[in-house]
């Protein structure tokens, strides 16, 4: 049913990186030091890193579609302080550590994180900016740390910082199959790429290769973008102070202002039955349309200055929740020299470049994996040594 091509509507982000290879097989790598297998946050941020850090080390980023194609270039991009599922341990300084390393990669992104607003049907501040009406009076309940960020500028700068640094980037790459020895074996468009070690940064994207497919639930999450407002419609919504937000409570609701003064209203979850089904989703038709039609209503009935609003764009992007909402950060079942890194459930803005660095480190053995008790991957149970990703050869 799929070919890997899907039809989930255009962000309003733009990504502007050009690799400097072709994914022919001719100029793929025989052999590579690291492969990293996924072009979003998590993998560019790896590759970066590494680079950076290793700069004798041969790198080489392998990504299905185009970079950003997956979550990074369809995130709302609002960047919070922690894991969807707390402050886990030995986490550390999401925020801190964020901004250090685009610091550090010299990334011009669009970053603020002035904060971010809590809102909620119960428990609102008498003085609250926002006064929405959504299933109860939704008001600002507190603020806490977080901001915006231009994921469009996080890929593209990052990708281009990578590939300035000696990294490979591979666009149109997908990794067919994966045989867990020594080397490690990648193979693409059917030529064999042997590694000494590797990162499987997937997200909710092949996951048979990740061996998360029992453990965690892909799913497709929805959003739009408003035509620009003005500063007096801007000003009666409550977003003068252009902070991003979201509900503690449900119906869920998430949002942002736009450096051009349009706005991002986000939420919805579209099931599937496995990963592969999110290509077979589209903003158009069925129930992705149905509730982007209904995420529509709700947005002009916040508030009177958003009765006639136009909407610019909708899209959807693929996102990956956990059992426990802690991001998947361990090696994979099959061998101690692959690492799997993603399952964000929502809050990878921030935390997936903070954790691909920190990954680039555990690669090169600087560095020891996190503790947090995230649910182990599964070895397929058929105990083969290759796995193969259900796309493989489409």
């Amino acid at each position: 049913m799929s070919n890997g091509v899907h039809s989930w509507g255009d962000s309003p982000w733009t990504i502007d990186f050009q690799p400097a290879h072709r994914t022919i097989p001719a100029e793929l790598p025989a052999d590579v030091d690291i492969a990293i297998v996924g072009g979003g946050f998590t993998g560019l941020a790896a590759a970066a890193w590494l680079r950076r850090l290793a700069p004798e080390i041969s790198v080489a980023l392998l990504e299905a579609e185009t970079i950003g194609a997956g979550a990074s270039g369809r995130t709302g991009g609002m960047a919070l302080a922690e894991a969807a599922a707390g402050d886990l341990p030995g986490l550390g300084d999401v925020l801190a550590g964020y901004s250090e390393i685009l610091r550090t990669l010299r990334i011009d992104c669009d970053l603020d994180l002035s904060g971010a607003w809590e809102i909620g049907r119960a428990g609102g501040s008498a003085d609250s900016p926002i006064a929405w009406t959504d299933s109860g009076n939704l008001r600002v309940v507190d603020d806490v740390a977080g901001g915006t960020v231009d994921p469009g500028k996080i890929v593209s700068g990052v990708a281009r910082f990578a590939q300035d640094q000696g990294a490979t980037i591979f666009e149109n790459a997908r990794v067919d199959e994966i045989a867990f020895e020594n080397p490690l074996r990648l193979t693409v468009r059917g030529r064999e790429i042997r590694a000494d070690r590797v990162l499987i940064a997937t997200n909710a994207m092949s996951l048979e290769l990740s061996a998360l497919v029992e453990s965690t639930a892909p799913k497709l999450t929805l959003a739009l973008a408003t035509e620009p407002l003005s500063e007096k419609q801007i000003e009666a919504i409550g977003l003068g102070a252009r902070k991003p937000f979201y509900t503690v409570d449900f119906p869920y609701l998430w949002g942002r202002m736009l450096r051009g003064n349009a706005a991002i209203f986000g939420c919805g979850l579209v099931e599937v039955d496995d990963w592969q089904g999110l290509y077979g989703l589209s903003v158009e038709k069925g129930k992705t349309k149905t509730l982007l039609d209904r995420l529509e209503t709700r947005v002009r009935n916040l508030h009177p200055a958003l009765r006639e609003v136009a909407i610019a764009c909708r899209w959807g992007g693929p996102i990956l929740l956990t059992e426990n909402w802690q991001p998947i950060f361990e090696r994979h079942p099959l061998s101690e020299r692959a690492i799997v890194l993603g399952g964000y459930c929502g809050h990878g803005v921030a935390l997936s470049t903070y954790l691909g660095a920190w990954a680039a480190e555990a690669l090169l053995g600087r560095r020891d994996l996190p503790q947090w008790n995230s649910a182990p991957a599964k070895a397929p149970a058929t105990a083969r040594s290759t796995v193969r990703s259900h796309l493989a050869g489409r």
